[in-house]
């Protein structure tokens, strides 16, 4: 099947199966930050922005994004690379797997929650994992990003 859709602001046509899903497609175009490691809508790899708001593209059929906008990490350059670095100067970014998804997530929070509590941070990140850090470094880059710290 036949879809029309804008990635980081490029329109685009693309055929797709049926039982496509997102994070296949955009890999298959060339879209290699958008990762896939459960399948099953639980580590949160795979965030990109459909509309503006984060999906899971590993449980979004490409089929969804038909008209629509979707947002990967390489769409939002400047802003993932300004919370890429206070990642690290908090000591947080670890092997980097995860990062891609997470940073979708932390820079959606920004655009929706103004002024989050620390229990809304967590409840809001509450599906990305990583495997390779504690938590605590990546709550203080994400207040330090957020200006709540």
């Amino acid at each position: 099947m036949r879809i029309e859709l804008t990635v980081n602001d490029k329109l685009v046509v693309w055929d797709v199966a049926g039982d496509e899903f997102l994070a296949d497609t955009l890999r298959s175009h060339g879209f290699l930050s958008v990762k896939k490691a459960c399948d099953t809508s639980c580590c949160g790899l795979c965030t990109v922005w459909l509309d503006g708001k984060p999906v899971l593209s590993c449980s979004t059929l490409s089929l969804r994004a038909q008209g629509k906008k979707i947002t990967t990490i390489e769409g939002v350059p400047e802003a993932a690379e300004e919370f890429a670095r206070i990642l690290t100067a908090e000591g947080a970014e670890q092997c980097g797997f995860c990062s891609p998804g997470f940073i979708m997530n932390v820079l959606a929070m920004k655009n929706e929650l103004a002024n989050p509590t620390e229990e809304e941070i967590v409840h809001y990140l509450t599906g990305n994992l990583c495997r390779c850090t504690g938590y605590m470094g990546q709550l203080r880059a994400v207040k330090t990003y957020l200006g709540v710290a």
